[in-house]
């Protein structure tokens, strides 16, 4: 046997053989190779070559024994397969990390006396199986054949065509689903070097295996081990040249090209693109000498796995959970075994198996940005700690350590039941024997013991026992060298997908909604000849209107049937009348203005006649030239036209409450008030409008107005059921029990499948001690919430055929109440105790939130809790709810802005609750004081509890309350519990806003716009942003972000703010048209007239820019800084001021 072919045949097993382990729901994967070409290299004979396949350590089969052409070519036809089976055989992630590998082998000629045939390996090919989890059934390739060292086929590399094989793979049906295609992700990581690696690391002495490892989730919530092995030590004296291919993980790979993936290379990049922790200017220094001149350890491989939708969104999670990667590194002594055995493990203690080890924390963070798909940096390496690795990362398991050295060995955890085994070493060479027979390319096999995942140890639960901790001293060495790993984790999709940017309208112009022109008003001759005509049409209509009062409109109607005599006479009257009333020297005087402005405008003439005979001359071709534009208006139809006005801006009824909500958010109520009246003069019998006016007497506090808004409301439709609920809203909070309640009873007989109906007389009924009422109404709410939802997600399969993924805590359970207690139990009704009260107030919830951070990421204990002992329940109720005063709580200058409607989105999405629907219906119309009672409901609900929508109202109600600090604290555990909600971030952006942090608000904005779905309320977010653009001087961001407000709901602040950024970008057209726009839509903002009075006076127009200043101290312009400006300007171009 050729020692260069020793091993195959161990490797080998029986096609059919491997058939029967697989079960039948398997898919066969067929390979073919066709033809091979360039198979060149001999001394003029032809060859007998056969292929021989292997894929996942199993030989596939051989080819039929053909000879080589003296061309080179040579025709295979050979098809080999396996099944693809993610039960039990070959799995999705084999696929992705492993390629199937071709030998091409030669048979050479017997020589005498010899019995068997020798042959000798040629070379090899691979062939990267990805286009199968990329939703192909089928592909064809040319792969290149790679020679193996002393294979003939080498010398001749060098300048000829290299040899290659032509092969076909194919499926009968594409692997994976459309829903696996869309909603899966291919996870690479790509192990590049550790440099300045301890001095203690010699290339003398042992062999040493320099392994790194971390998990991943890749089916579902199974974590599998990716091990990178064998890293090469080198030293220093040179960088690592770049690109530079990278390598597959496995080891059955002889020929060195081979090693390499297909068009995967590492191509470095600066070190401030990067996102690990030697990205500073100050680390560069370190990181040229670390990279040119210390001692490294090459890897340069790249492992994949296949993450189907249930892992993606496991990893989205734990990613949000835990922030913080850990990533492992160990040195495994080894001693090579006598008479060419596989290398093994030293028989050493077990203690001393495992050397150096270390830990890399890697920020995956990012990977949770919008469109962000690969990181990729330097991250130190630090002694492996129990303690350290818990506070950083959460997880209490090693790796390494505690799945013992079977998966150092064979890469498997199988045997391994706790991740606080001790590790177990072979002992007897059949041990060792076994492992070289399994997985040995840093993959468990899917029947293997899974390691416990991360997820699974990042609780918050104080541990009864840990591992010893002992000071790591070989692992310290880490750190006093600077050890550190370069790193890169890429996916094939973002986990949180970008939005694309829309095409914005490069003019303002094209921004401006279609509205009727304004009149003109021109000068110069037109103007003046145009005035002259508007005259002679009044000055005749006048005349025939006395006409008509002389003689009468019949005479008028006779026209040419009359005599001229009668209508000489008729002259002669009407001259007589005219001159006797002076009429006749009015209308003189009439003409008089406008013939004087035809004499300036048209003739020019400004100054006096220096003859009589040039005046003579000039009156006689004024006159001539007066007669005949009279001749003209005369001739012209004259329709009962009146001189046009200028048109009035109208604005609609969602213009108007926009209006009104952007003047809430300034905390100027009066305008607000204003705006919302306003469209009550306008649709007086517009129910919306009376409950939108109504939810704003709720934020000032105006109780008895809010009450005749929505009586008002309820008048105009009886059968209006938000109308009904929010009278017995008013009816409760102004202790009018009696009415309350029929209201909220009219309610549920009006609308019986209405959550919130059911929930709020619910609610009443607890103020009212009437517990079994109570239970019966939260009863049929719960059960009608059931309902909706298995018609939606019914109605959702329907529409798009498939069935989604839905996690187990989404799952409702029809066997038990909103209480969590079995339908027609016995069981005494839980109730939460509260007096009757209108409020709650917020250090009730705050108190009690101490009391449930330990359970907060879980829902067991409190399900168990409710389940099994009620009275418990009832105890924790009372906790909060016992003391809540019926006294109210002022909150003058709330800042209603804050007040978003959040949704669920994200990863972590919890399933609604009727609670939390009727949160969000209170929190719409401004009811925050009934909200803090609904609240203390939805922590103690078995399916809702504290969530990231819990948090993120507890935050809103305190930021209304100024109480900044609180608001900060529940919002860091919404972004924990949900870190992609577009809601967190943006009320996170309002905290730092309020607080004076612009900075930090400025990152929020940024982020919560990057996001596809929108955050509720996307209009202040847009306002604010461009503020802190204008203040930090980024005009042309400014713009952007205003132009994108304008074309989602143009104001005046929209407008008036893109105005602002176009004048200091000196864009002077596109401000004055974006200031119009402002100005016509709201025409008291002393801002927007400020702003019109400097594009006026840079355009140099001196009546305007004197109007519009007028208006700015008229209407008392605040802004000093803006007024000192234009008051600078004025002095530079020497108008604009009357005053001067």
């Amino acid at each position: 046997m050729v020692p260069g072919i020793q091993g195959l045949d161990q490797r080998r097993l029986c096609p059919s053989a491997s058939m029967e382990q697989v079960s039948s729901t398997g898919k066969p994967v067929q390979i073919t190779v066709t033809d091979g070409y360039d198979l060149k290299g001999f001394k003029g004979d032809t060859p007998v070559t056969f292929i021989r396949a292997e894929f996942n350590q199993v030989v596939l089969g051989d080819s039929a024994k053909v000879t080589v052409s003296p061309e080179g070519t040579a025709k295979y036809n050979f098809t080999s397969s396996f099944e693809f089976n993610p039960e039990g055989g070959i799995t999705l992630d084999d696929l992705a990390h492993k390629p199937v590998c071709l030998t091409v082998i030669a048979v050479l000629p017997k020589e005498k006396k010899q019995k068997d045939e020798k042959t000798l390996i040629l070379g090899q090919a691979v062939v990267d199986l990805l286009p199968l989890l990329e939703g192909e059934s089928s592909f064809e390739m040319m792969v290149p054949l790679h020679a193996v060292p002393g294979s003939p086929l080498e010398p001749l590399r060098s300048g000829v065509k290299q040899c290659s094989l032509e092969v076909k793979v194919f499926v009968s049906e594409p692997l994976l689903t459309p829903a696996q295609i869309s909603g899966g992700s291919l996870l690479k990581v790509t192990l590049e070097a550790a440099y300045s690696v301890p001095e203690s690391f010699i290339l003398l002495g042992p062999v040493h295996n320099y392994m790194v490892g971390l998990q991943v989730p890749s089916v579902g919530e199974k974590d599998y081990p990716i091990l990178f092995k064998n890293g090469t030590l080198k030293l220093g004296g040179e960088r690592e040249p770049v690109p530079r291919p990278k390598k597959w993980p496995v080891a059955n790979i002889q020929a060195p090209g081979a090693n390499n993936i297909p068009d995967a290379f590492i191509v470095g990049g600066p070190y401030e693109e990067e996102e690990g922790e030697l990205n500073h200017p100050e680390d560069k220094e370190f990181r040229n000498q670390a990279e040119c001149i210390k001692k490294r350890i090459i890897w340069d491989l790249e492992s994949r796995c296949y993450l189907d939708p249930p892992a993606v969104v496991s990893f989205q999670k734990r990613i949000a959970d835990c922030r913080f990667w850990p990533v492992e590194i160990t040195r495994v002594p080894l001693t090579v075994a006598p008479k060419g055995k596989a290398a093994k493990f030293d028989k050493t203690d077990d203690e001393n198996q495992l050397s150096f080890h270390g830990v890399a924390y890697v920020n995956m963070v990012p990977l949770l940005y919008p469109g962000v798909k690969r990181i990729r940096g330097a991250f130190h390496v630090y002694p492996y700690l129990d303690s350290s690795v818990y506070e950083k990362t959460k997880c209490l398991f090693s790796l390494f350590r505690d799945t013992g050295h079977h998966l150092i060995q064979n890469n498997k955890v199988g045997g391994i039941n706790s991740p606080f085994s001790k590790p177990v070493v072979s002992k007897n060479l059949k041990e060792d024997k076994t492992v070289k027979e399994k997985d040995i390319e840093g993959r468990p096999r899917p029947g293997d013991v899974q390691a416990p995942s991360i997820k699974s140890q990042s609780s918050d639960t104080p541990l009864e026992f840990e591992p010893s901790l002992c000071h790591n001293t070989e692992g310290q060495q880490y750190v006093e060298a600077g050890t550190y790993i370069v790193l890169e984790i890429e996916l094939d999709k973002a986990l949180v997908p970008k939005r694309m940017p829309e095409e914005l309208a490069k003019s303002v112009k094209e921004m401006i909604p279609p509205r009727p022109p304004l009149t003109r008003r021109t000068g110069g001759a037109q103007k003046a000849v145009s005035d002259y005509h508007m005259q002679i049409k009044n000055i005749s209509r006048a005349i025939l209107d006395e006409y008509h009062r002389m003689f009468g409109k019949q005479a008028a109607k006779l026209g040419s049937d009359m005599d001229s005599e009668t209508l000489e006479e008729q002259k002669c009257q009407l001259s007589y009348e005219l001159n006797c009333s002076g009429k006749y020297f009015a209308f003189k005087e009439q003409l008089k203005h406008v013939v004087v402005k035809i004499v300036r405008e048209k003739y020019l003439k400004t100054t006096s006649f220096e003859s009589q005979e040039e005046l003579q001359t000039f009156i006689s071709e004024l006159y001539v030239f007066l007669v005949d534009q009279m001749h003209v208006a005369l001739n012209q139809t004259m329709p009962d036209d009146v001189q046009g006005t200028v048109s009035t801006i109208y604005t609609t009824s969602e213009q108007l409450r926009l209006f009104a909500f952007e003047a809430e958010v300034n905390e100027n109520f009066e305008m607000a008030a204003v705006y919302y009246e306003e469209r009550l003069v306008r649709e007086p019998q517009n129910l919306e409008h009376w409950l939108d006016y109504g939810a704003f007497c709720l934020l000032t506090e105006d109780n008895v107005k809010a009450q005749e808004c929505f009586r008002k409301a309820l008048s105009l439709n009886q059968n209006h059921i938000h109308s009904l609920l929010l009278c017995g809203v008013l009816a409760v909070l102004m202790e009018n029990y009696e009415q309350a309640e029929v209201f909220f009873e009219d309610a549920t007989c009006l609308e019986p499948t209405n959550v919130v109906a059911w929930t709020l007389l619910g609610l009443y009924y607890e103020i009212q001690n009437n517990d079994i009422r109570m239970e019966m109404a939260f009863h049929e709410a719960f059960k009608q919430l059931q309902a909706q939802v298995l018609q939606a997600r019914v109605t959702k399969q329907k529409s798009t055929g498939t069935v989604d993924y839905v996690e187990e805590g989404g799952k409702v359970e029809s066997s038990l109440d909103p209480w969590g207690i079995a339908s027609g139990s016995s069981t005494t009704a839980i109730k939460v105790e509260a007096p009757a009260g209108p409020g709650a107030p917020l250090s009730s919830l705050d108190e009690f939130l101490e009391a449930s951070k330990l359970r907060s990421d879980s829902r067991e204990p409190i399900l168990s809790i409710h389940s099994q002992d009620p009275t418990i329940s009832q105890k924790l109720s009372n906790v909060f709810l016992k003391e809540i005063p019926a006294k109210k709580e002022a909150s003058k200058c709330q800042d209603s802005s804050t007040f978003l409607h959040p949704t669920p989105y994200g990863v972590s999405q919890t399933p609604t609750t009727i609670f939390m629907e009727t949160i969000r219906f209170l929190v719409k119309f401004n009811a925050v004081q009934y909200v803090h009672r609904v609240l203390a409901h939805e922590l103690l609900c078995p399916q809702g509890g504290p969530s990231c929508e819990y948090y993120l109202v507890l935050a809103q109600t305190h930021l209304l309350k100024k109480d900044f600090a609180k608001a900060e604290e529940y919002l860091q555990q919404a972004a924990q519990m949900d870190y992609l909600n577009p809601n967190v971030w943006g009320v996170k952006g309002h905290l730092c806003f309020l607080s004076g942090n612009h900075a930090e608000a400025k990152a929020c904005y940024e982020r919560t716009i990057s996001f596809v779905v929108d955050a509720s309320e996307m209009h202040f977010i847009f306002l604010r942003l461009g503020h802190i653009y204008l203040e930090e001087n980024e005009y042309e961001k400014a713009k952007k972000t205003y132009l994108q407000a304008c074309k989602r709901s143009p104001s005046c602040l929209t407008w008036l703010g893109l105005g602002i950024a176009c004048y200091r970008l000196e864009e002077l057209t596109e401000a004055e048209d974006a200031l119009s726009e402002a100005n016509a839509l709201n025409n008291y903002n002393a801002e927007v007239w400020a702003y019109l009075a400097l594009v006026c006076l840079k355009a140099g127009r001196h009546l305007e820019a004197e109007q519009a200043y007028k208006y700015t101290r008229k209407l008392k312009l605040k802004d000093e800084a803006l007024l000192a400006e234009i008051h600078k300007v004025q002095e530079t171009v020497g108008f604009g001021n009357p005053s001067f």
